[in-house]
């Protein structure tokens, strides 16, 4: 019989990008609060990061089942008191568990990391819309990823990563910066700032009117 374990999953990118990430994560996130993490991916982000944000409480999620049972084996691996079962969320939808299953401590922020170019344009819309509804007044949500500046890549192998995108999906895609800016816009949402990240990568970080 299989263990809980052999649903982890393993993401290389995460050993690399996590360190970066939680230096922002600590400069920008509410000192208090839970943090919503959308498309969570392997979990292995929410296992590094829950228990050094202490005392804010981390709320991953996934829409993806396998993804989910893959946080979960994580999250049995590495026990911890702020670290929450994963949700079933799919940013698409007009309304997410959180609206109706209020957490034990409000949303103060909202974190996705490598999503919304490894997903339909309609994810980042969702997103926005979703932030728009969950956060307060000074919530944040925080964006990681590669972007295209004024329409352009911001490096050789971004152009040849978007490349390798569209042929897997046509909806998927590096996604212009100053687009998602005015997606967010349209939800109360203003750029606070843009962080040049390792591997031309960026943080992208909002804060709810």
């Amino acid at each position: 019989m299989n263990t809980p374990q052999d649903a982890r999953q393993y993401a290389p990118a995460t050993q690399r990008n996590r360190e970066p990430i939680l230096e922002v994560l600590m400069q920008v996130l509410p000192a208090t609060g839970s943090v919503l993490e959308v498309a969570s991916g392997t979990g292995e982000h929410a296992v590094y990061f829950a228990p050094r944000l202490f005392p804010r409480q981390w709320i991953p999620s996934d829409p993806n089942p396998l993804h989910r049972a893959s946080i979960a084996a994580w999250r049995k691996h590495l026990p911890c008191e702020t670290l929450h079962p994963p949700l079933e969320i799919d940013v698409r939808q007009p309304v997410w568990i959180v609206e109706k299953e209020v957490p034990f401590d409000p949303i103060t922020a909202i974190v996705s990391i490598n999503m919304i170019h490894i997903s339909p344009w309609a994810a980042c819309l969702g997103l926005m819309a979703g932030a728009g509804r969950i956060l307060s007044s000074g919530g944040i949500l925080y964006l990681y990823g590669p972007f295209k500046q004024d329409g352009k890549h911001t490096a050789p192998s971004n152009a040849t990563f978007d490349e390798y995108l569209r042929a897997q999906n046509q909806e998927w895609g590096v996604r212009n910066l100053e687009d998602v800016i005015t997606a967010a816009s349209k939800h109360n949402l203003s750029l606070v700032d843009v962080c040049q990240m390792p591997a031309n990568n960026f943080s992208v970080v909002f804060k709810l009117n």
